[in-house]
């Protein structure tokens, strides 16, 4: 399963089990929520009905209460004003108010207050032995009409012969009784003695023939007096609702809500307690059409307590969900084990089947180029005229292009299917970078454009990876730049990835897009930036000031970089910068696409099939880095990507080194040289090269700054025995600067400041005349500059003798002292190739015979034999190359099991002991699981069609020794 199927197979599981979790918890509280509601509304039903029950009580003892006063009231006025006299005095009240108070429970006790007017006051209180009183127990001020208490309850005799007048609530309700007729209500206050919250309930007495339609005047005019009663609200309702059982789980407040601005307490706290979301309001009616008064209701003091089926119930259902989940989440996942595995098991045969595929495409069609290159390049040994030569180079050029554009294919083939293995050997990065610059050099010198290579010093000089393909990513890179730049310079640099990152701002501009051709010429020659070659780049960050940066922070480098503290794992940034076309915004974000360009015109104009960035993004990811771009439209792009690489033990580094086709000589040590060159970054990167051939440097921007460093430095130049090189940028010189500055030099050798002339070497970026720059420039030095390159011109200005060194490259001449006389067998079922191996065997001195089966090569090889080695084809048919490998290893296993108990030998002259023949696969295939399979299977080589002498020779070297080059 790929990466992202991975994930989102465990994110859907994890999405699931959180699915499963989140709806069980769901079902818990909503049953949980569901059950508490329940119970909540039966609470608050049972609540309803106390609550009601409660107030009907109370209402109904009111009513009794006040009918009892009203019968009282008629009582009064017929025996008290119909009899003459009065049948009804103090004791007699007093008397039946007491054996009656059980039929008014609510109420504290009755007097009757008589209605006296200021005409009357002295004979009444002469009749009655005592002065009117006030509320206050003083006697009473002169005024209109008094109500003073002649009859009293024994409950409230304490108020006998106060004036009911005198108390601001009881004269409001003795005058609104009266006027009504009705039985009338106080606001709630404090009652004398008790100092309890109460009410007072008063009614009219009126005299006997008052008609039922009476007005007020008539009302007031025929009062004879008032009879009232006491509620004490707190103790009666207490009283009351003590007898019901389930006080205890209810609170009770009672209100005056006349006023509902400011309802008056009448019984309960102050401050309501209890659960207030479960509450209830009842209306109380106590007949007084002027007072309304409300009972609140609340269930609980507290907040209710959670029901055991709200936590039982829920609980269960979550479980059974729970277990319910598990089931299906166990069965599903078994279901999707079951399922992943197929999927591999399918998965790995597809890739068994793409692999096979891939083998078979990669031997099919490279088969027949190889055909195709190898009768080229021996057509190109025959004699031919300049236009069959051109025809046959053209056709070369073409079949190399067509290979090209089948290796990118199927490397983008092999990515897909997996099968791209990345090699881990020690290689010089420098070394890969000179080569890469080598193969383009030809064209940049067409174009004029400056290209140049700077590895950093920080960088190691032998690191392991895979060179090839770190080989084919920057030839990728170098390639399109190439391409696509027709002025300015191609820049490719390298440092660690810990020391190049500059902070600077990544921001990618429209460039010179929006104006005219003209506008853009002018522009171009009024600016110049500080880069290698003045143009602007599309990265800002190029530029002198943050690559001056870099310099100066390898100048601190020696000690450090060197210790035994390093890491082991090397992360490098590369960039590739170009001045070139750059990319149109519309197309940047399909740059890594397949076969995808910038427009149609792009293969029109540039060729190239657009499959090479796609190609170099996977293998920057597969060496561990990543790959961005910045690109601005007529002005250039600039490609970064990073990779990671191993770093090498000291051992490891020089055998790497031993081993190098082309080691740089070391004859230059301790020599000095002078770069004339007004371009920083440009100067840097020559001053790069020549250190790396040991040659100490110094930078000059102009030749007069350079003359003046040559006076400055007299002395310690005539004590030195190296000579002096002096290189000149060829913008740097101009017409009859050939003169000047001979007689310039000429000067200082007479004043003694220099033993001799130094040699003197110009730098130029396109093909170039020595001639015509005077006779005293020494050589020309076409760039791009490589170290190989710089080392190979100044041995021959300095008229130095060459390094000798083993001849290891891959010259005709070595590899035909290699396979001079040798006997080598061919074995290819394809006719056209196995012609043109043998032709290639042949021109270099070989004896070759061909076989086109295996079958044929094992009747050939049956021991002894005379050959020398074998090239074998690996796909051919009843008997493929591997099968025939084994079968040779066969044979030369049982005879060499036979020469060591001395039962056999080759021949009587022969030395060799045991039987070995070299056997190389020679196939058009170039997976890396093929080359796995040859080693498996005892081959000892690999040569992949169509091979070319360099990779000949390196296959054969290590088996073949090579004859004198002399004939003696």
């Amino acid at each position: 399963m790929a990466v992202g199927g991975k994930r989102r197979w465990w994110w859907k599981r994890r999405a699931a089990v959180v699915a499963g979790v989140t709806i069980a918890v769901s079902v818990w509280l909503g049953s949980h929520c569901y059950f508490r509601r329940e119970n909540m509304a039966k609470a608050e039903e049972a609540l309803v009905s106390m609550c009601e029950e409660r107030a009907r009580m109370i209402q109904d003892q009111f009513a009794v209460s006040v009918n009892h006063v009203h019968a009282l009231a008629i009582l009064i006025s017929t025996f008290y004003y119909q009899k003459q006299p009065p049948a009804l005095d103090q004791e007699t009240f007093a008397y039946y108010t007491a054996k009656t108070a059980f039929e008014r429970p609510l109420l504290n006790g009755v007097a009757y207050a008589e209605r006296i007017i200021h005409s009357q006051r002295e004979i009444f209180e002469t009749r009655q032995g005592w002065t009117i009183m006030t509320m206050k127990r003083e006697p009473s001020p002169m005024q209109d009409e008094y109500a003073p208490v002649i009859y009293s309850q024994e409950t409230v005799s304490y108020i006998e012969a106060i004036d009911m007048m005198s108390g601001e609530e009881d004269r409001e309700n003795i005058l609104r009784a009266r006027a009504t007729g009705k039985a009338v209500l106080t606001k709630p206050f404090r009652l004398l003695e008790s100092n309890h919250l109460g009410v007072v309930l008063t009614f009219p007495v009126y005299r006997s023939g008052l008609p039922e339609d009476a007005t007020v005047e008539q009302r007031v005019e025929a009062t004879a007096g008032y009879l009232g009663g006491a509620f004490d609200v707190e103790s009666l309702v207490e009283n009351l609702l003590r007898q019901l059982a389930g006080n205890q789980d209810i609170t009770i407040n009672v209100y005056d809500i006349t006023n509902a601005s400011e309802p008056l307490i009448m019984y309960g706290p102050q401050i309501p307690e209890g659960y207030m979301p479960l509450s209830h309001v009842s209306m109380l009616d106590f007949g007084d059409p002027f007072r309304k008064h409300q009972m609140h209701c609340s269930r609980y003091r507290e907040k209710p307590p959670l029901p055991l089926s709200a936590i039982t119930t829920p609980f269960g259902i979550f479980v059974i969900i729970m277990l319910g989940g598990y089931i299906v989440f166990a069965a599903k996942n078994h279901y999707d084990n079951v399922k992943e595995d197929c999927r591999k098991m399918e998965e790995l045969k597809v890739q068994a089947e793409a692999a096979d595929f891939l083998a078979t495409v990669s031997h099919e069609i490279r088969t027949p180029m190889n055909g195709v290159l190898g009768m080229l390049d021996m057509l190109l040994d025959t004699d031919l005229n300049l236009t069959q030569k051109d025809y046959a180079q053209t056709a070369q050029v073409c079949g190399k292009a067509l290979i090209s554009l089948i290796n990118e294919v199927l490397d983008r083939a092999k990515i897909e299917a997996g099968k791209l293995e990345i090699e881990a050997v020690p290689f010089d990065l420098r070394s890969i970078l000179d080569d890469v610059i080598s193969l383009f050099s030809s064209k940049s010198r067409e174009k004029g454009i400056e290209l140049a290579v700077f590895v950093s010093d920080k960088v190691p000089e032998v690191v392991t990876g895979d060179p090839g393909r770190f080989r084919q990513i920057i030839t990728n890179l170098v390639g399109n730049s190439v391409k696509f730049t027709e002025r300015g310079h191609i820049f490719v640099q390298v440092h660690l990835a810990d020391n190049s990152d500059l902070g600077a701002d990544e921001k990618v501009y429209s460039g010179l897009n929006g104006l005219s051709q003209s506008e853009k010429v002018q522009i171009m020659s009024d600016c110049t930036f500080d880069t290698l070659s003045g143009f602007e780049a599309a990265d800002t960050r190029n530029n002198w000031e943050n690559f001056k940066l870099l310099l100066s922070d390898e100048m601190i480098l020696p000690e450090a970089s060197t210790s035994d503290k390093e890491p082991d794992i090397v992360t490098l940034i590369v960039r590739v910068e170009d001045t070139g076309i750059g990319i149109p915004l519309c197309a940047q974000d399909r740059v890594f696409t397949p076969f995808m360009q910038a427009d149609s015109s792009t293969s029109r104009n540039y060729g190239g099939t657009g499959i090479g960035l796609s190609i170099t993004k996977c293998l920057v990811e597969l060496m561990g880095g990543q790959i961005n771009f910045i690109s601005r439209p007529n002005v250039g792009s600039t490609f970064t990507f990073t990779a990671v690489f191993k770093r090498c033990n000291k051992d490891a580094i020089a055998d790497t080194k031993r081993t190098l086709s082309e080691a740089l000589p070391t004859g230059f040590r301790g020599m000095k040289a002078i770069i004339v060159d007004g371009k920083p970054v440009r100067n840097a990167v020559t001053r790069y090269h020549l250190k790396r051939l040991g040659i100490a440097v110094e930078v000059a921007n102009t030749v007069k700054m350079m003359l003046n460093s040559l006076t400055r430095q007299n002395s310690n130049f005539r004590t030195g025995r190296q000579p002096y090189i002096i290189l000149i940028e060829k913008d740097s010189w101009y017409t009859g600067m050939d003169v000047y500055l001979h007689n310039q030099l000429l000067l200082l050798k007479q004043n003694d400041c220099v033993l001799e002339l130094p040699k003197i070497i110009l730098l130029v970026t396109c093909e170039y005349d020595k001639m015509s720059t005077g006779s005293l420039v020494d050589t020309v030095i076409n760039k791009p500059l490589r170290a190989s390159t710089v080392a190979a011109c100044l041995q021959q200005v300095l008229g130095m003798e060459k390094q000798q060194k083993k001849e290891l490259s891959n010259g005709p001449t070595n590899l035909r002292n290699l396979l001079a006389g040798k006997n080598i067998l061919v074995i290819d079922d394809n006719k056209v190739n196995l012609r043109v191996a043998a032709s290639a065997l042949k021109k270099y001195g070989a004896r070759v015979e061909c076989a086109e089966s295996g079958k044929d090569a094992l009747s050939l090889l049956q021991l002894p034999h005379k050959f020398d080695a074998c090239f074998m084809d690996v796909q051919m048919p009843e008997m493929d190359g591997f099968e025939a490998t084994r079968q040779i290893r066969l044979m030369e296993s049982k005879a060499n099991e036979q020469i060591s108990i001395g039962g056999a030998s080759r021949g009587e002259d022969s030395m060799i002991v045991e039987w070995h023949l070299p056997i190389l696969a020679m196939t058009a295939d170039v997976i890396q699981a093929t080359y796995e399979e040859c080693l498996k299977c005892g081959m000892d080589g690999y040569v992949s069609k169509p091979f070319e002498e360099q990779q000949l020779f390196q296959a054969v070297a290590k088996f073949l020794v090579s004859k004198p080059s002399s004939d003696s």
